[in-house]
């Protein structure tokens, strides 16, 4: 069983053997191995069960450590980093070619942040080498905002999960690539389009779906995070305007239901949970993936989830929520 533990320099000493340490973000809990060991970056595809044509996103201590990594920061890329980091955002930019093509899946461009938790910045300043982490679930799982979480997926398939607490944001960090000088988000997440516009201005979405069958390191999504079947309970799960309306096509069905603020009451509900009810977008964001992780181990049925009012962390939410459902 992997051991949970606070223990920074144990983190540390696996680390430096090429193992992998499941480490604690504000967004998710995060997978992690040195980016210039292939034993430890194929240990985190295997392990994750991860396609190789799916990027990783490097860990870095701080701003100062970013010529390391990419080669060339547009000025609007220094505003965001200025704005943002430590913090959920991750940029995606040309790569300098130190970096392994197994980190980037092949493109020229590499996903970078510094994330925003004490005691992983910490570790990473103690480090001679930056961090790849994804998510630490299995691929398309439902992302770990707990080191329960981790151990609960995991378990003897890793030596350590480092004991952050709960990821006080709860979804993952926006990624943001460039077309010239123009920004571009490839990924909603945590930090919010709003946010971003007020400091570089208007911003285009690129069409964020990559179907999952596409293999070839040409077609290789352009980030982190863009496939279409991701975020996912093993219960099949619907996202629905009214989950009044929902119910009623499900007779004799064992329910659960994830909703925003509105207390909802049916004889069909086995199972609730509203993630917030003060109406709080960042609120009901940090509960997110628990309250699926929790709905999920209840021997369900059918989940019904609430769709999210589009707007600020919103849209990031009802984009998660899109993945993980299937269509009612």
């Amino acid at each position: 069983m992997s051991i949970i533990s606070k223990d920074i320099s144990k983190a540390v000493a696996i680390l430096n053997t090429e193992e992998l340490v499941a480490i604690p973000t504000e967004t998710v809990y995060g997978l992690a191995g040195n980016i210039f060991s292939k034993k430890a970056i194929q240990l985190i595809f295997e392990t994750k069960n991860r396609p190789f044509f799916n990027p990783l996103i490097v860990h870095i201590h701080s701003a100062e450590q970013l010529p390391e990594i990419v080669r060339y920061i547009p000025e609007k890329a220094k505003l965001l980093t200025d704005a943002f980091w430590p913090g959920p955002l991750t940029l995606v930019l040309p790569k300098q070619s130190t970096i392994p093509d197994i980190i980037t899946a092949g493109k020229d461009t590499v996903a970078v942040r510094v994330p925003n938790h004490p005691m992983t910045l910490a570790l990473l300043n103690r480090l001679d080498f930056p961090l790849a982490a994804p998510s630490a679930n299995p691929f398309g799982s439902i992302s770990p905002t707990t080191a329960k979480h981790v151990n609960d997926y995991f378990k003897d398939a890793i030596q350590m999960v480092l004991d952050g607490g709960p990821c006080h944001r709860g979804i993952e960090s926006t990624i943001i690539g460039f077309k010239g000088d123009d920004p571009i988000i490839y990924r909603l997440g945590s930090t919010s389009i709003e946010a971003i516009e007020a400091i570089v201005g208007p911003i285009a979405i690129k069409n964020t779906v990559t179907e999952p069958n596409q293999s070839q390191k040409e077609h290789a999504p352009e980030a982190p995070g863009m496939l279409e079947r991701h975020y996912a309970p093993s219960t099949v799960t619907v996202l629905v305007n009214d989950i009044s309306e929902e119910l009623k096509k499900h007779k004799n069905k064992r329910i659960g239901v994830l909703a925003f603020h509105s207390a909802i009451d049916h004889d069909s509900i086995a199972f609730k949970i509203i993630v917030s009810k003060r109406k709080d977008l960042l609120e009901a964001a940090s509960k997110l993936y628990d309250a699926l992780h929790q709905l999920d181990k209840q021997n369900l049925d059918l989940i019904i989830v609430e769709r999210f009012p589009n707007f600020d962390l919103g849209k990031t939410i009802n984009d998660r929520l899109q993945r993980a459902t299937v269509q009612p």
